[in-house]
């Protein structure tokens, strides 16, 4: 694979149908030469999707799941989910999170490529949650929800006119302060000639609002450049000058308007002004006061109005892009809150008081239908017919049983107030042990979540098929460390998965399985192995449990 891509893609249907899965790595323009790495005993065998009987099989999928990023650089990992693979999934990277701004822009290039691209190669998508509590945008979400503004009227906290006064009655803790005859008018003098320095409450004696913040305006005048600092309600309000002080140049009234809050605890208004020695300082008038916060809560009503404008919004320029391409979608993902109880013994929806969760604004039992009557009508508007789309919701750790029940709960009140639920899409989460104990338990959990989920009468779908391997303390053997003889293990529970999918699941109500790592990671995941120098792709014994599985061996 060192010459990974050369000739037309187009040739990519041909290809998988007619030559071993050696020449899976095809882009659009060229096919590469056979994979150096395959070796026996897996050189001959083909791609992994044909080796399904679809005369027996008819709905069933093998999906893989990759980034858009990922699969649009049309480089190795997109040739071989495209050629082993039935559909393709794209995880959080499709869903709005990733693709609208803070001011509701979307971007859909990156998905218009992709689609573009499988309607071109014969594809299919299956599509992402359309909403769920994660990986939304939020930003935007908060942005819609915000509160609105409003008018509001100035609150006057206190204002005084030192010109119209004889005697000063307010408080001074240090120096000197008093009314005199300055600049043809009364005027506060902070201050004397022989020590400029003092502490004055000029203005004091009104209740504060300890969350308001507060204008302070007032004039002051000296003769020398002077410098002081302000305190309004204990809080030292920082100028511009050395050492946080305010400047007074020399010469007019100058007008100062500052801006704070109180002190954390103070309660009585007061603005206090302490002058340094440098000069003495004059003061004409004062008002304090506040405009109180301009914005309300949105209601109830506004704040419904809003998400579901939002809902709309974003399954319209969803299903706009689509143009009728995804037919299959999870329509809400990980909904089920596992800690929090209703009285009937169900397990309650996730709600949050942090973010905006569309589920509190829709309503729970309204969340699905409103979502499912959104996108559909989005759907059929866009080249869809509304009688192909198919919703599953997705949900993991439905082997616990409390939470297969409550999804099932959840289901039929959707389904009764008009979501026409097609499906679930069971996230797994598989371990192989190498305990025997351990293992039969896995198996055991298997087989009853298969069962109960066969039992709902749903198409049923699984997705996150990766299986990790713990050797027998419970520790995770990682991919580079694991054995020829643990591999073959692992491939060999993945090959029962499987088998126990296509035995237990009706025919009719297969919609399949979806890889979801292609290669191996961290963990020993993959159908194929990553060379560690080359960085080839080398196929697995997982890979020959897969086919011989799907053939029915």
């Amino acid at each position: 694979m060192n010459k990974m891509f050369k000739n037309a893609f187009y040739l990519l249907a041909a290809a998988a149908l007619a030559v071993s899965c050696a020449d899976y790595n095809v882009t659009d323009d060229f096919t590469a030469e056979p994979d150096p790495n395959f070796v026996e005993p897996y050189k001959d065998y083909a791609t992994v999707k044909s080796y399904i009987d679809r005369a027996k099989y008819p709905n069933m999928s093998l999906g893989a799941q990759l980034k858009v990023a990922e699969f649009n650089k049309q480089e190795l990992a997109h040739a071989a989910a495209v050629t082993n693979f039935d559909d393709l999934a794209f995880g959080t990277t499709l869903m709005s999170g990733a693709i609208v701004n803070a001011k509701g822009v979307m971007n859909f290039l990156d998905m218009k490529d992709l689609l573009d691209h499988v309607e071109e190669i014969g594809g299919n998508v299956f599509g992402s949650p359309i909403v769920a509590n994660a990986n939304q945008a939020d930003d935007w979400l908060n942005t819609l929800t915000a509160p609105i503004e409003v008018s509001v009227d100035y609150v006057e906290g206190k204002s005084v006119d030192f010109t119209t006064m004889t005697t000063f009655d307010g408080k001074v803790e240090k120096g000197n302060a008093s009314i005199v005859k300055y600049d043809g008018q009364n005027a506060l003098q902070i201050g004397t000639s022989k020590n400029a320095q003092a502490e004055v409450r000029i203005v004091e004696g009104f209740d504060v609002d300890p969350l308001a913040n507060y204008t302070i305006t007032f004039w002051a005048k000296a003769d020398k450049e002077a410098s002081f600092t302000v305190v309004f309600s204990g809080n030292s309000i920082a100028g511009s000058g050395a050492d946080g002080k305010y400047i007074l140049k020399p010469g007019k009234w100058t007008k100062f308007v500052v801006e704070g809050q109180s002190a954390k605890g103070e309660t009585e208004g007061y603005l206090k002004i302490e002058n340094t020695r440098k000069a003495v300082m004059y003061i004409q008038k004062v008002q304090v006061g506040y405009y109180p916060d301009n914005h309300r809560p949105q209601t109830a009503q506004e704040k419904s109005d809003t998400i579901n404008y939002a809902l709309n919004t974003w399954c319209d320029g969803l299903m706009k892009i689509n143009a009728g391409r995804i037919k299959s979608f999870d329509l809400i993902d990980e909904a089920i809150d596992a800690n929090s109880t209703l009285e009937n013994g169900m397990y309650d929806l996730k709600h949050s008081t942090e973010k905006i969760f569309w589920q509190d604004i829709l309503g729970s039992e309204n969340y699905a239908p409103a979502v499912a009557k959104a996108a559909r009508a989005a759907f059929q508007r866009y080249q869809g017919d509304s009688s192909e789309m198919k919703f599953f919701i997705s949900e993991s750790g439905l082997d616990d049983a409390k939470k297969f029940e409550s999804l099932k709960y959840w289901m039929n009140i959707w389904d009764g107030k008009g979501a026409k639920l097609d499906g679930i899409n069971a996230k797994l989460s598989l371990v192989y042990s190498e305990d025997a104990a351990t293992q039969t338990a896995n198996v055991a959990t298997l087989n009853t979540l298969l069962d109960n989920l066969a039992k709902t009468g749903k198409l049923i779908r699984l997705s996150n098929f990766d299986i990790k391997y713990q050797d027998a303390t419970g520790a995770n053997v990682i991919a580079k460390d694991i054995t020829t003889a643990q591999r073959q293990k692992l491939a060999d529970y993945y090959a029962l998965v499987i088998k126990t999918y296509m035995t237990k699941i009706p025919n009719e109500k297969q919609a399949g399985i979806c890889k979801g790592n292609l290669a191996d990671t961290n963990d020993p995941v993959g159908l194929w192995s990553v060379d560690s120098k080359s960085k080839d792709w080398v196929r697995t014994a997982t890979y020959k449990a897969f086919c011989d599985a799907l053939s029915g061996k």
